[in-house]
């Protein structure tokens, strides 16, 4: 399917220049993250997610949803390329709780080349960098959600780390390996039905705001505004209000 980009650009509410440098994509990246909700809702509503550009449209542009990594990620592909841009669809293993990382196509993620210089973009991932980051061995990048590194790891692949009081926090790994939508296929079934999944274990949804950040999840609203944290214990009737109230949803 080929997007229509003009209705994904008003989705996101972008009005800016649309020539492909990486301050069109800096500025496409933040308006994404600021209008386009991360969310696993329908996987608590029993709506299968299946790696369909048009559905994940339609989802997304249309009826004004979020969507997680596969959907979120492969529509600002789309639109990337739509406009000009040299992009292409990359695998990333995400840092777990135990220490170690995850399996091959976990998260889907972007990799765009421009005047010969590797960035990584990324709209799906949740509570991660703003804009995009430069692929460059042991670059401090300052970016507005805090510092980030991307560094050479081991085997072909680099590591994105996010730095906190000096220490490095391990984000995940990925290789600069152009991939195909469909090899994504197994990966997104287990998101969305294993019990094992993050993804299963809870309601979520949360987006980037001018002065911060705000996430709902089965059982609590959270709040993050200039640096400030303010968290609310909800029941399962409140879900549904809050998320109508914060991000125009109805599911």
């Amino acid at each position: 399917m080929k997007i229509n980009a003009q209705q994904y650009l008003d989705r996101i509410n972008y009005q800016g220049g649309l020539t492909a440098t990486i301050q069109t994509l800096q500025n496409l990246q933040l308006a994404h993250l600021s209008h386009v909700p991360f969310e696993n809702l329908d996987i608590h509503y029993n709506t299968p997610i299946k790696l369909d550009v048009k559905k994940m449209y339609d989802k997304v542009v249309l009826n004004n949803r979020g969507g997680f990594c596969y959907e979120l990620n492969e529509l600002f592909l789309q639109l990337l390329i739509n406009i000009g841009f040299e992009a292409k669809r990359i695998s990333a293993r995400p840092y777990g709780k135990n220490g170690e990382f995850g399996p091959e196509y976990d998260h889907l993620a972007i990799w765009v080349t421009i005047d010969n210089n590797h960035f990584l973009s990324d709209v799906g991932f949740g509570d991660f960098a703003y804009l995009p980051l430069k692929i460059e061995n042991e670059l401090i990048q300052h970016d507005p959600n805090g510092k980030y590194q991307v560094d050479r790891y081991e085997n072909d692949y680099w590591i994105v780390n996010k730095l906190h009081s000096g220490e490095k926090q391990p984000q995940y790994i990925f290789q600069l390996i152009n991939r195909e939508l469909q090899e994504f296929a197994g990966m997104c079934h287990y998101q969305q039905t294993n019990p094992k999944s993050h993804f299963t274990q809870q309601k979520l949804i949360t987006k980037v705001r001018t002065d911060g950040r705000i996430t709902l999840t089965s059982n609590r609203l959270k709040t993050t505004k200039n640096g400030n944290v303010s968290e609310k214990h909800i029941n399962d009737g409140e879900f549904e209000s809050y998320l109508w109230k914060y991000f125009q949803i109805k599911i």
